[in-house]
């Protein structure tokens, strides 16, 4: 994976067809008939977005389907570390992770609206989230969201707290203040993990 590069997974009608076990006019239909959305080409060929596709499976009840998922999961951008917590502690926080995590692209978020729309542009492969971040949302409901979901890669998201307990779906729950050492410690032991996976 390229550091920040991130690229856009586009299905052919046939890749669909292929994906859901049909022949290729199946697939034509469903976009034909509005069931599944597609945009075309300059030359008048059907392609599907990857987040599209998925909707439609999703729909469909075919949600789990291995190829597909595998495919989200490159969308996650590993290179990519997301802070997300109030202005003063992001940033001092971003300076202290800079020398730590120097291959990492940092990406902050201040609020849970940039959260989500980072998290859906960016995809994230890190995510450290304040469970007090401002805004009133359920916090244990989002982290399931983002971990099931697999439109954004299926994220090892981070979890700091103070002195509520929450029972969440997070890889990791730490109190505050975050233990540097252990956040290293953490992302190292992953990184072994996906070179293991993927050799």
């Amino acid at each position: 994976m390229s550091k920040g590069g991130r690229k856009v997974r586009i299905f052919s009608a046939l890749e669909v067809a292929n994906i859901c076990g049909v022949v290729n006019q199946t697939a034509i239909n469903w976009i034909r008939n509005g069931h599944l959305k597609a945009f075309t080409t300059p030359g008048g060929q059907y392609r599907i977005y990857a987040k599209d596709l998925a909707a439609f499976l999703d729909r469909r009840g075919m949600g789990d389907s291995g190829e597909v998922l595998s495919v989200m999961m490159e969308n996650a951008n590993w290179n990519s570390f997301m802070i997300a917590m109030e202005p003063f502690a992001s940033n001092n926080l971003q300076m202290n992770l800079g020398n730590l995590l120097s291959e990492y692209n940092i990406i902050q978020a201040v609020d849970w609206f940039e959260v989500g729309r980072k998290i859906t542009l960016e995809k994230p492969g890190f995510i450290l989230l304040d469970a007090e971040l401002p805004g009133g949302v359920d916090v244990s409901r989002f982290i399931q969201t983002v971990k099931e979901d697999p439109l954004f890669g299926k994220p090892f998201i981070f979890l700091l707290t103070g002195s509520q307990e929450i029972e969440s779906q997070a890889d990791m729950v730490s109190p505050k203040p975050l233990d540097l050492g252990l956040l290293e410690t953490v992302i190292m032991d992953f990184e072994k993990q996906t070179s293991v996976a993927s050799a």
